[in-house]
């Protein structure tokens, strides 16, 4: 499997930009800090609630549920934590200045 863009394929690549390019960890958990597996779930849920509940039933629907299940959800939420560790590191240094 070769990699896209600098993920892991093209799906995974496409679903980040296209629905958490933006997002934080936070925005899917509330304020508490998740677990990465927490996290990986939590994205997956986010993203077949929004194609649910953003596409009527039917062909087209059941194509954008099957792209995800290409997803690789572990590195979208890496991503995500990553951010909260950016978020961390940049508050501490905001508090020692």
């Amino acid at each position: 499997m070769s990699k896209y863009q600098g993920w892991m394929n093209y799906e995974t690549w496409r679903v980040n930009l296209e629905i958490f390019d933006g997002m934080t960890a936070s925005d899917l958990t509330g304020s508490r800090v998740p677990t990465i597996s927490e996290l990986k779930d939590a994205a997956k849920e986010y993203a077949e609630q929004l194609i649910e509940d953003s596409s009527p039933e039917g062909l087209a629907r059941d194509y954008a549920l099957a792209f995800l299940n290409a997803v690789e959800w572990w590195e979208i939420a890496d991503r995500l934590a990553q951010g909260m560790e950016d978020s961390e590191t940049d508050q501490d240094e905001e508090c020692e200045a």
